[in-house]
C-alpha cells in the first residue's frame, strides 16, 4: 500500500529524509518513531502529496508528486495540529467537506452519529475540548472510506479517556479494511497498536521492528547505535 525507495527531501541546505526506504502492506498499522526534528512530519507530508520529494514513492499505486490532488482522493489525514476551522460549527465543518468531497449530504448525520458528535453540533470548533476536536478530525478524515490513513501524533496532549477513545477508532478502521500510517512519540500506544514500526532518526530509516515488544528498549538501543556510528 505504501512504497518508498531511496526517497530524499531537501529544505534548501537542510537534507530532511535522506535515501529513505519503507514498505506498508495492506491492513498494517505500520508506526514511525523517532526524535523531534527526524523527519517523520515531513515524511508524512511527501505520501500525501503535500510537498514533493526525489526518489520512488507509490501509496495506493498512485505517486503523490506527480498525482497530489489523486492521492488525497484515496488516503485521510490527521495531522498533528488542531486544524478544524474556528468559526464554523461542527455541523457546518462536516457539511462543507461533504460538499468539497461529492459525498452524499446524508454523510453528515451518519458521521455525528458515528462518532458521538451529535451533542456539539451546533457548537463553535473553536471552544471544543481537544479530544473533542480530535475526534472530529478523524470523522472528517474517514469520512470518503480512505484506503489509507496517515496519523501525525494522533494521542498528543489526549488525556487517558480520550486516547482510548482514539484506540478504538484505528482497531475499528483497521477491521473495516483500512491501512494506517502513524507516526507517534508515545511508544506504548505504539507497541499496543503498531504491527511494525520503522524507527527514523535524521531522515533515514534506522530499523524496522515488526511485532513490536520493549519498544523503549530498542529505541534508545538504535539512537544509542547512531551515535557511536556518527562518532
Amino acid at each position: 500500500m505504501i512504497l518508498a525507495k531511496n526517497l530524499n527531501k531537501w529544505y534548501g541546505n537542510l537534507h530532511v529524509l535522506r535515501d529513505l526506504n519503507i514498505e506498508v502492506e495492506k491492513g498494517e498499522i505500520f508506526g514511525l518513531l523517532g526524535p523531534n526534528g527526524a523527519g517523520k512530519t515531513t515524511l508524512i507530508k511527501v505520501l500525501t502529496g503535500q510537498t514533493s520529494a526525489s526518489g520512488e514513492v507509490k501509496v495506493g499505486g498512485i505517486n503523490p508528486i506527480t498525482d497530489p490532488i489523486g492521492v488525497r482522493r484515496i488516503v485521510g489525514i490527521v495531522p498533528e495540529s488542531e486544524s478544524v476551522p474556528n468559526y464554523l460549527t461542527v455541523r457546518e465543518y462536516l457539511y462543507f467537506v461533504v460538499r468539497i468531497r461529492k459525498l452524499p449530504i446524508k454523510k453528515v448525520d451518519e458521521m455525528l452519529d458515528e462518532f458521538n458528535l451529535k451533542k456539539y453540533e451546533n457548537k463553535i470548533c473553536r471552544d471544543l475540548s481537544k479530544g473533542t476536536k480530535q475526534r472530529l478530525m478523524f470523522a472528517v478524515a474517514i469520512m470518503h472510506n480512505p484506503r489509507i490513513l496517515f496519523l501525525d501524533e494522533p494521542f498528543i496532549n489526549l488525556d487517558p479517556i480520550y486516547q482510548r477513545e482514539m484506540r478504538e477508532l484505528i482497531k475499528e478502521y483497521i477491521a473495516s479494511g483500512g491501512t494506517i500510517f502513524m507516526a507517534t512519540h508515545i511508544m506504548e500506544m505504539a507497541e499496543k497498536l503498531c504491527t511494525k514500526i520503522g524507527i527514523i532518526i535524521d531522515g533515514k530509516i534506522a530499523k524496522i521492528v515488526r511485532n513490536p515488544q520493549n519498544l523503549e528498549e530498542e529505541f534508545m538501543k538504535v539512537i544509542g547505535d547512531v551515535n557511536l556510528l556518527s562518532h
